[in-house]
């Protein structure tokens, strides 16, 4: 059966986005040459699922091949129905309902990038079976969480964590079955 990863970054405190979806805090750890494993991650995925607002400022920031490269399945989930395009399909129905789908069918694992709606609607239902998260040395203060409470208590396991120095340290973690 196919795993859903979520892949993302976050402030020290937090925050996956400043107040009004700032992501800017992003840049302070840019560095010519490296991507934090972002490029072999990708490698073992053909399906990401994302949120509308990451999709957007994505889309705007870098551009639709950053997601839809024609290699993989796009799921936008959105209150807004709109029609496909390429391979991105904009998902307005039960996301559970989705990602159990998805991980029945062949092929590769799915990614989710976000933003946090998405990833708290996966936690509540258990749904998240990796955790590739990147702590980015600021303090915000404010902003969007990363995880919103109200959910059930999920237990993980530490797999790894890598330091670099940019002062960026990633950790992975998977879910206890």
């Amino acid at each position: 059966m196919r795993k859903i990863s979520l892949f993302i970054a976050t402030s020290l405190d937090g925050y996956i986005a400043g107040p009004n979806d700032d992501l800017s805090f992003l840049k302070s750890v840019e560095k010519e040459g490296e991507d934090y494993g972002y490029t072999k991650f990708t490698d073992t995925i053909d399906t990401l699922i994302i949120g509308r607002k990451t999709y957007d400022y994505v889309l705007r920031e870098i551009g639709s091949s950053h997601y839809d490269n024609g290699q993989r399945d796009v799921y936008v989930i959105t209150r807004t129905e709109k029609p496909s395009v390429g391979r991105t399909t904009f998902y307005t129905g039960d996301l559970s309902e989705l990602v159990k789908q998805l991980k029945s069918e062949n092929g590769k694992n799915i990614y989710c990038d976000g933003g946090a709606e998405v990833i708290n609607d996966l936690l509540e239902h258990d749904l998240i079976d990796e955790f590739i998260i990147s702590v980015v040395p600021v303090l915000l203060g404010d902003g969007t969480r990363l995880f919103k409470g109200g959910r059930p208590e999920q237990t993980l396991e530490f797999i790894t964590a890598k330091t670099f120095e940019t002062g960026l340290t990633q950790l992975y973690y998977k879910r206890k079955k």
